[in-house]
């Protein structure tokens, strides 16, 4: 799939913050956190670890500049895509050396912001290519689809998340405290025990040797088929 599984909106137009935030849910996939001011949205970007900030400039409390130049200061380094009403080459300019990934003005189409977001969190994995082909499996974000030789299943929404999280950071060991935080948005119910539940029916689905389990580590996803 395409990247990412966590993205934070700081946007003080609630009605638009909770369109994007549905569009990037039910088309990307994505587990999503709304800010509506500059001061909150600080905040949630230091406390949890997101794949991307979408970010409006005009804010009440901090304004959007001041809220990406303080991330960049202390070394935060996931991708932002600034959003805003301000298109001004001048503005383009600051935000961009300010430390911002990419640029959108309104109005603007939902379909490119989430074509957007997708290559931001693609590029931010160093997975260019939008089919993310690792282990046997070729799993295409666009249509949700993991393809294993000639068969193609379709998952469900968070088992598919899971594996598109491990197959992007495949290889390593992901512990299931990092699984957790960038499955779920914010405010959604947790249970102990529901990665264990999601890791044994994908192991059914593409074989048992497809995901590793390290005691007391966490999980990893083979980059090349045992």
């Amino acid at each position: 799939m395409e990247p990412r599984l966590r993205v934070l909106i700081v946007e003080d137009e609630q009605r638009l913050a909770r369109n994007i935030a549905s569009v990037l849910r039910e088309v990307a996939n994505f587990a999503v956190d709304i800010a509506t001011n500059g001061e909150d949205g600080l905040h949630q970007a230091r406390s949890n670890p997101y794949d991307l900030i979408v970010l409006d400039l005009m804010l009440p409390k901090i304004p959007g500049l001041q809220v990406l130049s303080t991330l960049r200061g202390q070394g935060i380094r996931f991708p932002v895509l600034i959003l805003t009403a301000r298109g001004s080459t001048e503005d383009v300019v600051q935000g961009l050396d300010l430390g911002c990934d990419d640029y959108l003005t309104k109005p603007f189409e939902m379909a490119e912001l989430v074509a957007r977001c997708r290559a931001l969190i693609r590029r931010s994995y160093d997975r260019p290519d939008p089919t993310i082909r690792v282990s046997g499996l070729e799993i295409d974000p666009r249509r949700r689809v993991v393809q294993q030789a000639s068969k193609e299943h379709i998952l469900p929404a968070m088992e598919y998340r899971l594996l598109e999280f491990l197959a992007m950071r495949a290889g390593q060991v992901v512990s299931k405290e990092d699984i957790l935080d960038h499955l779920y948005d914010f405010d959604a119910e947790r249970f102990s025990n529901v990665i264990e539940v999601y890791i044994s029916s994908l192991r059914r689905r593409f074989g048992a040797e497809l995901i590793q389990t390290l005691r007391g580590q966490g999980y990893k996803l083979l980059e090349a088929a045992p």
